[in-house]
């Protein structure tokens, strides 16, 4: 029960629920508050037939066009309330799930921890558009739905995310980096077969990743504007490190000159780059440091003073 304001008792009065109708009465003087309301709980129900521990569930998922005739289908059931056995239960279970691969694998892709909808969305479509030709049978399906989850993140321009959803797959279901590697070559290839031109992959900078160590760090918010004024300018260097390792360097950089230094283990552990990369960044930025640090966070004497 609830209290509702009731006209005729000119008070709040206990209401009853009547579901079948859609009345809600007032339990003291019988007036009908509201009528034909619509029942917005779910529609579950258990049928006498049933058993309590079957899923009450009558109705599927929503309209999926990367599903076979949208993921809408029918299964007849015998009279028992059970599927029904045979030859005709086979043919049916058989017809009625064309896309079992590809909802385990939509349900393996939503499974990653902290997507967006719309990487979800763009592996989903990348996952459907090569196993419609057929190519990934008896290959690894947890390497296929981790390729297709990178290469989705690449193309929607978010990959800091790409490292850590490897290494959740990798965990979780044992593959390898190479498996991952191999699979997203083969995508790639396919994809570029389809459309007759070269993927779009988004192109990776080190400032992609910067907020985020940095906060993870807890730098102070100056020396986190000087880092990205300095990742900024280090783009325009012929430094040729992956971007999350000059990201790496460029914090340490940062954190030597600023009066909270961090540990170079610390910075490693954060940004999950070995120390001796981030050692061999610093050193190529090394003879840069002038240009890319910026004037008002560090004078020339404190630059100079930092050792190689």
């Amino acid at each position: 029960m609830a209290d509702l304001f009731c006209r005729d008792c000119n008070r709040q009065a206990e209401v009853v629920f009547d579901h079948s109708a859609g009345d809600t009465i007032c339990s003291e003087c019988g007036l009908v508050l509201e009528s034909h309301s619509v029942d917005m709980t779910s529609e579950w129900r258990t049928f006498a037939n049933e058993s309590a521990d079957k899923e009450p569930a009558r109705v599927g998922g929503p309209y999926n066009p990367l599903l076979t005739h949208g993921g809408l289908t029918t299964v007849i059931s015998g009279g028992s309330g059970e599927l029904m056995s045979g030859p005709v239960g086979k043919w049916q279970s058989r017809s009625s799930n064309p896309d079992k691969h590809l909802i385990q694998a939509f349900s393996a892709i939503s499974a990653m921890l902290g997507l967006v909808t719309t990487i979800k969305d763009r592996a989903n479509e990348i996952y459907k558009k090569v196993e419609d030709q057929k190519p990934l049978r008896g290959r690894n399906q947890e390497a296929i739905v981790a390729a297709c989850l990178y290469i989705a993140c690449r193309q929607e321009n978010k990959p800091r995310t790409v490292k850590v959803k490897l290494e959740f797959c990798s965990v979780v279901n044992g593959t390898t980096k190479k498996d991952i590697g191999r699979a997203k070559e083969l995508i790639v290839k396919q994809l570029e077969a389809e459309m007759g031109q070269s993927v779009e992959m988004g192109t990776i900078h080190a400032s992609d990743y910067l907020r985020r160590f940095c906060s993870n760090l807890g730098m102070s918010n100056q020396a986190v504007k000087a880092a990205q004024e300095a990742v900024q300018k280090s783009e325009e260097l012929d430094i040729r490190r992956s971007p999350i390792s000059v990201a790496a360097a460029v914090i340490y950089i940062i954190t030597q000159l600023s009066n909270d230094t961090k540990p170079l283990k610390d910075i490693s552990v954060v940004t999950r780059v070995a120390e001796g990369t981030i050692k061999n960044s610093y050193k190529d930025l090394h003879p840069h440091l002038s240009r890319i640090i910026p004037d008002w966070f560090a004078n020339e004497e404190d630059i100079k003073s930092l050792r190689i």
